[in-house]
Order: structure tokens, then C-alpha cells, then sequence
């Protein structure tokens, strides 16, 4: 056999095993997804944006709520009988208002329990989501996000406060309707957030989270940890199943030659009497 015909030999084999190796994850993940769905007698739906490996070059994608995720959803919802809970995995950056806005609209309409598992972040449109569930199961050090909007590459409150500490006839036209949209989207934001909390929340906690979660008091990344959310209000615990870690692992970023984290996968314990620590394996 010559050498062309060992290098397409090799780029095939090259080609097929992500193939092979993203069909049997997938297939890992369906498993564990079913064995919670009959544990917890509900609909899991996964909503979990990461940067996965693509093609054999590696190329990472970034990932973040779209329409498209918002068709699923909505597709899965549908599916679903009225009163079946549903549970969401959220790991997401945030994305579009106007595909947050419809699942998180679906979520508050359905009438089955619908529980929201944040296993490490969902800000932005993912805590609009969240606000949507009769239940929020955090990891501990696990943290939700403002829903403050974003016009162009500024928040919409940072715009504001620009153009009311500057003498108006020294704004240009441009920013002036910046600030005029600026205006317009935080109304719209507040009034979806309101519309939304006040299924499960009363309407003072309502309209309290629309105003810290909209208003722009704090930066669009700024991390919300479980401890300032129940103060804000939110109904949260932090009784997350094991599956849901399981499940991540199952959501892989996108491969490095050496990976950035290392840790021997056991549980490990305090020590006993003897001085011994013991470790499950």
C-alpha cells in the first residue's frame, strides 16, 4: 500500500472517530436525561451552552440562546402534558431577549411544577428564565445574573446616566436616540420581568426584582450568588441531583492539548481517628 493511500486512510479514520465519539456522548447523555426523568416523574430539558469541539480541526463555537433554542424548547413544552413538571439545566451566558423572552413565557404559562437546576451560571436571559420556574435549585457557589439591556455595545442605564450628566445641547443626535431606545428597552425589560415573576412571585417581589434585575444598578456581568438572590426574593435551594454534574460532563468544551484543571475524581473525606483519610472508590 503506497503512501496516498495511507494518509486517506488516515484522514478518514481522523474524520470518523469525533464523529463516532460525539454519537456515543449524545447517546450518554439521553441515558442519564431518562434516568432523571423517571426519578423525578418530569421533563428535563437541557439547555446548555458551551464551547464544543467542531470538525476535526477543533474550532470552537461560541454558544448562546437563540431562536433556534428557543424553537426547541417551545417544540419540548408542546410535548409535554399540562400538568407533567418540567425540570431545565441551565448553563448559558445569556442570549437574545427576544428568544429568552418567548421560553420564558412558555415556562410561566405551563402548569406543571417547573423547576430551573443552575449547576454553575445562567445570567442574562438565563436568569430571565429562572425567574419563570416555581423553583430554583442552585449549586452553591453557583450564581444568576442582571437582566439589564443592552443597546449597541452599552448598557441602556449606563447611556442614560451619560446624556442626564452632560448639558443637552452638547449630546449629539445620535446618542439622544440612543438614549431615547435606552429608555423604551429598560421599561420593556422591567414590565417582561414583572409579567413573568408575578405567575410565582407576589406582585411587591415582582416588581422589587424587575427593579434591581433591569434597572441597571449593577454591571451586566456582575455574579448574583445564592445568598443575594433569596435576599432579592428568588425561591431557591441548593438540593442539586448528582445527575446534573453528571450531565455537564457530558457537555465537553472544546478539546486543549493539556487540560487547564486536574483533580483525582473521588470523594474525598476529613480524616478519622487513626489519622487515615478515607476515600470512596
Amino acid at each position: 500500500m503506497d503512501f496516498i493511500n495511507l494518509l486517506w486512510i488516515f484522514l478518514m479514520i481522523s474524520m470518523l472517530v469525533p464523529l463516532i465519539n460525539k454519537k456515543l456522548i449524545e447517546s450518554s447523555r439521553l441515558r442519564l436525561m431518562r434516568a432523571l426523568e423517571s426519578r423525578r416523574n418530569s421533563r428535563v430539558i437541557a439547555l446548555i451552552h458551551r464551547q464544543e469541539s467542531m470538525s476535526i480541526l477543533g474550532f470552537p463555537i461560541t454558544r448562546y440562546i437563540d431562536i433556534q433554542d428557543s424553537e426547541q424548547i417551545l417544540r419540548a413544552i408542546k410535548l409535554t402534558d399540562d400538568d407533567l413538571p418540567i425540570d431545565i439545566i441551565l448553563h448559558t451566558p445569556g442570549g437574545l431577549v427576544l428568544a429568552a423572552e418567548q421560553i420564558a413565557n412558555a415556562l410561566s404559562r405551563h402548569k406543571g411544577k417547573v423547576t430551573v437546576f443552575v449547576p454553575h451560571y445562567a445570567m442574562s436571559g438565563g436568569t430571565l428564565l429562572a425567574l419563570a420556574a416555581d423553583e430554583i435549585v442552585m449549586d452553591d457557589n453557583a450564581v444568576l445574573g442582571p437582566v439589564d439591556p443592552q443597546v449597541g455595545n452599552y448598557p441602556a442605564a449606563s447611556i442614560l446616566k451619560a446624556v442626564a450628566d452632560k448639558d443637552i445641547n452638547k449630546v449629539d443626535d445620535e446618542t439622544l436616540i440612543l438614549a431615547d431606545m435606552s429608555r423604551k428597552a429598560i421599561d420593556q425589560v422591567k414590565d417582561t420581568v414583572k409579567r413573568i415573576a408575578c405567575c410565582t412571585y407576589s406582585e411587591e417581589t415582582a416588581e422589587k426584582l424587575a427593579d434591581e434585575l433591569a434597572s441597571g444598578r449593577w454591571t451586566h456581568d456582575y455574579p448574583i450568588s445564592v445568598e443575594e438572590g433569596l435576599a432579592l426574593g428568588l425561591k431557591i435551594n441548593n438540593d442539586i441531583p448528582e445527575e446534573i454534574y453528571q450531565l455537564m460532563n457530558l457537555f465537553p468544551q472544546a478539546s486543549q492539548r493539556r487540560p487547564s484543571v486536574e483533580y483525582v475524581p473521588t470523594q474525598y473525606h476529613s480524616k478519622s481517628s487513626d489519622g487515615n483519610r478515607k476515600d470512596s472508590h
